[in-house]
């Protein structure tokens, strides 16, 4: 599903790399923790599975696909089997939800037949199916999320990615949200997701993959957030760049409608 083999990523004007010789494999329908403190490499780890960035060594397969063959002109198609959450929702204000979500199947042009019976059946599966018609400013936080995540989902991808998605909600709306990635998770969704929060890494205990100074420290099955039974890299890598100074990845699921060429 996701295969890193050797993946380094160093940006230009740091002197250390973002990640340093990462390998691993997360298998279709997992539900992964990425987690570490701000610089330790997890945006850029995201950001390279959502090919926004390219390593500058080694190689990623995603879905079976080499990303350094994938030509640019196929990274749209590509991107169509991703979905991504992101921690401030970014929903396009001047929409209602009904129309948020529909925009995702819009602009890969989908009839509007089927938009107009996946997105009734996402909103419900989301909690939010008397709420088609109301604005984003018309909601809560969790609802905004519930609305980022039907988004994200409604083109069914095969594998989701969530950047902090709980990073601006109270605990109890966080719960909320976690309960609906992880049904969504057991409907065969594999979940990437990158978080500080200790209690939802702690409680869940899932696969949990810690990074710090671009390396990977731990990769534990059914770990917590603190947890140190499987350490696979002591040194410490000083002077990595900050997370907070690499772009966060940018919601290219979105893409202007292309007709594919025949052999896709």
């Amino acid at each position: 599903m996701i295969l890193f083999d050797q993946v380094t990523k160093t940006y230009k004007g740091n002197n250390r790399p973002a990640l340093g010789d990462v390998s691993l494999e997360i298998l279709r329908g997992e539900f992964v923790f990425l987690v570490g403190a701000s610089g330790s490499g997890k945006s850029s780890f995201l950001r390279l599975v959502l090919k926004e960035e390219n390593p500058t060594r080694g190689t990623i397969h995603v879905l079976g696909q080499n990303l350094g063959r994938l030509p640019a002109r196929k990274v749209p198609y590509f991107r169509r089997n991703l979905g991504v959450v992101f921690q401030d929702f970014r929903l396009l204000p001047q929409k209602t939800v009904f129309d948020n979500v529909a925009f995702t199947l819009q602009v890969i042009g989908k009839s509007k037949g089927f938009i107009h019976e996946a997105v009734p059946d996402v909103l419900k599966m989301v909690g939010l199916a008397g709420k088609a018609a109301r604005f984003p400013h018309e909601l809560s936080g969790g609802e905004q999320q519930r609305v980022a995540i039907a988004r994200a989902i409604v083109n069914k991808p095969a594998i989701l990615l969530a950047d902090e998605p709980t990073g601006n909600l109270d605990p109890a709306t966080s719960a909320g949200i976690m309960a609906l990635l992880e049904r969504i998770n057991l409907g065969g969704t594999t979940i990437l997701m990158a978080t500080h929060d200790a209690g939802i890494v702690d409680k869940m205990k899932r696969r949990v993959i810690e990074l710090s100074g671009g390396r990977i420290m731990r990769d534990e099955r059914q770990g917590g957030y603190l947890t140190q039974t499987i350490e696979i890299q002591h040194q410490q890598v000083r002077d990595a760049p900050d997370d907070r100074t690499v772009p966060r990845i940018q919601s290219h699921l979105v893409q202007p409608t292309q007709r594919p060429e025949e052999s896709e």
